[in-house]
């Protein structure tokens, strides 16, 4: 038996969990320290600091002035779910599916809301299906970023400027590490706790000026609880855009969101933020460059996540092995670079392949994904060893 040598040097910060995911460098607890706890967030000051939200989001992602923005109820399905049973029914809709939540939102539309005229075009983990067949007369439902299978739409130039219906889509693992074409999109949602590492519970909805005037002619024949209704006597509630929230939202959660915007615009803005998420991705592409055993769930580089970063095991001994070995050996790996204290919840998704993912938004620091490498080969190294003695036994 040769023994796998350990890497002399750990990353000193190993959350690469794909949501929650890592706060910003150098933030503590003491950034939450002037949170609006014990106040209304319906007072003054708490109102200010929602806007604030709003306001700062709008300038790191570059939005048009005529796009309205909301802090919505549980995170982005919450936003999803808002989007999904306050605008369909009005024309057919195409659902776009490659992934786990896009295949959720599938579901939805298909099993709760009962829609008969809907398509679902599905595509294997890995891959994208045929966007240039999309028929967008329909309302078009589709992930920018597929969180677990790391694919990413390329761009928005296959949403054409005149399409008839709408375009409704979850970019929570994009927003913020990704350039959104914003005239493509009508309705987009994301969650705080992903690219910029805020905490869970609020969702975010951005509506168009196409999708508000959808909501103000169209009204669902299903009925709406309260936490989803957007409109009131056919118009569109604009205090829900100004931080008047619908709920009552975490004032801890808020300012924290707040830091993180502010650590945005301070390193750059929007551009800086792809920048680090990018060469993050590029640190681990040369890596798999150089290592047999491993390889991008992925393969098509320009629809690659620079976020969600699946890995599949190619190595001939692993594909050898069955669905269920596959799974116990891939969480191996990941729990044996949990119990190093190097790597945090890099396990692939419950329904995705087995393999591992690794987060590489902005949050991460390069540093710490160049010293991961090594760990990811001793932990792979060293599983299949232990393996393969306990066949020979």
């Amino acid at each position: 038996m040769t023994e796998q040598i350990r890497p002399d040097m750990r990353p000193a910060n190993p959350q690469f969990s794909s949501g929650p995911c890592t706060k910003r460098p150098n933030w503590s607890l003491e950034v939450l320290q002037h949170a609006l706890t014990g106040r209304s967030h319906r007072s003054k000051p708490g109102k200010a600091k929602l806007q604030a939200v709003i306001d700062y989001s709008r300038e790191v992602l570059c939005l048009p002035d005529d796009y309205k923005i909301a802090i919505v109820p549980a995170s982005d399905t919450g936003a999803v779910e808002m989007a999904l049973w306050s605008l369909l029914g009005a024309r057919g809709v195409e659902m776009l599916v490659w992934e786990s939540f896009g295949a959720g939102w599938a579901s939805d539309v298909v099993k709760q809301l009962n829609l008969e005229n809907t398509t679902v075009t599905k595509a294997e983990y890995g891959h994208l299906p045929n966007l240039t067949a999309v028929n967008f007369d329909n309302d078009v439902v589709f992930t920018w970023n597929g969180t677990t299978s790391g694919v990413k739409v390329p761009d928005g130039n296959w949403i054409p400027s005149n399409r008839k219906g709408l375009t409704i889509c979850d970019a929570t693992s994009a927003a913020f590490a990704m350039q959104l074409p914003w005239e493509k999109l009508d309705v987009t949602t994301y969650s705080w706790q992903k690219v910029l590492g805020g905490e869970g519970q609020h969702g975010m909805l951005i509506l168009s000026p196409r999708a508000v005037e959808r909501l103000e002619n169209y009204a669902p024949p299903w009925p709406l609880p309260k936490i989803f209704r957007l409109t009131k006597d056919g118009k569109l509630i604009n205090g829900v855009f100004k931080g008047e929230t619908i709920n009552t939202p975490s004032m801890i959660a808020v300012e924290d969101a707040l830091d993180g915007l502010n650590w945005a615009k301070s390193i750059g803005g929007l551009k800086e933020l792809i920048k680090r998420s990018v060469n993050n991705l590029g640190t681990l592409e040369n890596w798999v460059a150089e290592t047999s055993w491993v390889d991008f769930l992925c393969k098509n580089k320009s629809n690659r996540s620079n976020t969600s970063v699946c890995l599949k095991i190619v190595d001939p001994w692993f594909q050898a092995l069955d669905d269920k070995q596959q799974a116990v050996i891939a969480k191996k790996i990941a729990a044996t670079l949990d119990g190093e204290n190097v790597a945090y919840d890099i396990a692939s998704y419950r329904d995705a392949p087995a393999g591992l993912r690794i987060w590489a938004g902005a949050t991460v620091e390069q540093r710490d994904l160049e010293l991961l490498t090594p760990w990811l080969d001793w932990a792979y190294r060293t599983v299949k060893q232990d393996a393969e003695i306990k066949d020979t036994k």
